[in-house]
């Protein structure tokens, strides 16, 4: 028999539990957590729980693992110049990926699976127990299935993103880039991965450039995502909801069509407030989208150009501060909503039966992530019941 663990003394415990009548997270106060072999076996009032070994938090809270729906975590070279540039008042434009792709071409394995391994770790240090990854800059047949192979070390969520920009080489041919893509490359990336994406921009590939390889990814058996309404108003939305994506990501810019289309769809709406941040970009009005009844979710987008942080703690402050979202809002759309748009219900909440992937707060509540922005609240992450990151060695 697998021996057991409970954490008790929890302060404020969420669950995202939709059968406890305790409000959108299923907080329960004063409450103790047991796991078994990495499971969560029960949940219980605190101090009325014996086990194998007991770990009291001291009243700290404990919420399911932080889910990011939405990273690029594979890349070599640095982008900030062109960030510091932006800030003094250059606009940004989906080109600069190219920059990246050119320095992870140009990168071994070794040095890209070495820099992949420290932006993971610094996302469990975040609370990020689930994580997306997307291939993307390397835009050859050779270089995004080694992508794609490297993430597959940290994560079965992996994404072929082969669309993200048109290379250098093919500036002048993006219908021969979309035959690559959708053909010769297609074929060697999709054993590797679970979705494809596709950048349906201007400046990246058009609506029908854009159909063309979620297509072609459908038929390979992968699940759809769509890159869409960054920069501007677009397709992106309508695109994602007719190949029945499971998230189109970014939504910065949405029509009230957009928003009624997404409400009468499965279509997961993720936003990306690191991404509008460091673009400056205007920040969606979520509160019009989740009011709409349509579900969201909240993810990092961690990647070198427009959104280097794996801060989920300063994404859910901005999605309440700049977004309109509430604190319990933002904190579900961060976990439970980031499960979602992964087509995943097992993750993203603490429930008998699912995974033991949790935080523990250095604070009384989740509300704190909101009230004392900045501050490294994270004091310990669990994945499968395993401690991965802990401000305090042994606890």
């Amino acid at each position: 028999m697998a021996a057991s663990t409970v954490i008790d003394n929890i302060g404020a415990l969420v669950t995202n539990d939709p059968e406890r009548e305790s409000g959108r997270l299923g907080r329960i106060d004063r409450a103790a957590l047991v796991i078994e072999d990495g499971t969560v076996v029960h949940i219980a009032p605190a101090g009325t729980i014996r086990a194998d070994r007991r770990l009291d938090v001291g009243g700290r809270a404990v919420l399911p693992g932080f889910v990011d729906s939405h990273t690029h975590l594979v890349f070599a070279g640095d982008r900030s110049a062109e960030f510091a540039a932006r800030m003094a008042g250059a606009p940004y434009a989906a080109g600069g990926i190219r920059v990246t792709t050119d320095a992870t071409r140009n990168a071994s394995e070794d040095a890209l699976r070495e820099a992949l391994n420290r932006r993971v770790a610094e996302a469990r240090q975040a609370g990020i127990t689930t994580l997306e990854i997307k291939s993307g800059y390397g835009l050859t047949t050779e270089d995004e299935t080694r992508i794609l192979r490297l993430a597959r070390e940290a994560t079965t969520e992996t994404t072929f993103l082969g669309a993200h920009v048109v290379p250098t080489e093919y500036s002048n041919r993006p219908d021969d880039y979309v035959d690559l893509v959708a053909g010769p490359m297609m074929d060697a990336c999709a054993p590797h991965a679970r979705f494809v994406d596709v950048f349906c921009e201007e400046g990246a590939f058009d609506e029908d450039q854009s159909r063309r390889v979620l297509k072609a990814g459908i038929e390979h058996g992968l699940r759809v995502k769509v890159h869409g309404n960054q920069l501007g108003f677009g397709p992106g939305v309508g695109l994602a909801v007719e190949m029945g994506a499971t998230s189109v990501d970014h939504c910065t810019h949405l029509t009230g069509s957009d928003i009624e289309s997404l409400a009468g769809s499965s279509v997961v709406a993720t936003f990306l407030p690191l991404a509008d941040f460091s673009t400056r970009q205007p920040y969606p009005d979520a509160r019009k989208v989740v009011d709409a009844g349509v579900t969201v979710a909240v993810a990092t987008n961690c990647n070198p150009g427009s959104s280097y942080s794996t801060s989920m703690s300063l994404c859910i402050a901005l999605a309440v501060r700049d977004m309109h979202m509430t604190i319990d809002e933002a904190v579900w759309a961060a976990t439970a909503g980031g499960a979602a748009a992964l087509g995943r219900s097992d993750v993203g909440r603490l429930t008998p039966g699912g995974p033991a992937d949790l935080v523990v707060l250095d604070a009384p509540s989740h509300d704190h992530l909101v009230y004392r922005p900045g501050v490294p609240l994270i004091h310990s992450t669990y994945v499968g019941g395993r401690l991965v990151h802990s401000i305090s060695p042994g606890r």
